[in-house]
């Protein structure tokens, strides 16, 4: 039974499962926490480590530019209340970088396991780096794993909530290495008259019928 809690690997499109935890920030319900909003939610192997530390402190140092995007910062590793507490003390008494969003005291790992943050190839007793786009609806958008000793990339992270946000609000696709301001894909033709109006249509770039691109105004 253990063995098939582990191998929970919530999927995009999931509803993302709901939780009580303790936290940073005190006792939080997931469902109820961040109404509106998007939450990136992530995961760190353990306190008090040099690559964890360089993370947090990324996440920490641009989460204005999260709430700009109308999004919460949640972390998570399997360490008790008290290591959080003393390990935010730390970084921001030697580097003034604080962090300032609730981080999951997971030490039961229940929500490791819920969210498929324990792989045991690569460790039983810490999570993975993931990273989970959860949109205000409380739906998984998509999810990125890293491993234990490879830092993920502050600027994909930003950009893949961004291009999430736009495909939403403009029923687009987003190319290859897509940033605000490129153009967008207009979704492949459903049958043959929008093929037809995008042999016709007018647009910023055509490539073909398949691939047409605009710009947003």
């Amino acid at each position: 039974m253990e063995q098939e809690v582990l191998n929970v690997m919530p999927r995009i499109g999931d509803q993302a499962p709901d939780f009580e935890a303790v936290t940073t920030k005190g006792k939080i319900k997931f469902s109820e926490f961040a109404k509106d909003k998007w939450v990136v939610l992530f995961s760190h192997p353990a306190d008090f480590t040099p690559v964890c530390t360089t993370e947090m402190s990324g996440f920490a140092e641009r989460k204005a530019e999260f709430e700009a995007l109308n999004a919460e910062l949640m972390g998570l590793s399997i360490d008790s209340i008290h290591a959080h507490l003393a390990w935010v003390n730390n970084v921001r008494k030697n580097t003034d970088v604080y962090f300032d969003f609730p981080i999951i005291a997971d030490i039961d790992m229940k929500v490791s396991k819920l969210y498929g943050m324990l792989q045991p190839n690569e460790s039983e007793t810490a999570a993975v780096r993931a990273v989970f786009f959860i949109d205000p609806s409380k739906k998984i958008r998509l999810i990125m794993y890293y491993p234990l000793n490879v830092g993920r990339n502050m600027d994909e992270i930003l950009r893949s909530l961004e291009a999430l946000q736009v495909s939403d609000k403009h029923g687009v696709a987003l190319p290859l290495n897509w940033k605000k301001g490129d153009r967008v894909i207009v979704p492949p033709p459903k049958d043959l008259d929008e093929m037809q109006e995008r042999i016709d249509g007018d647009y910023d770039e055509k490539i073909d019928f398949y691939l047409v691109k605009k710009d947003l105004k």
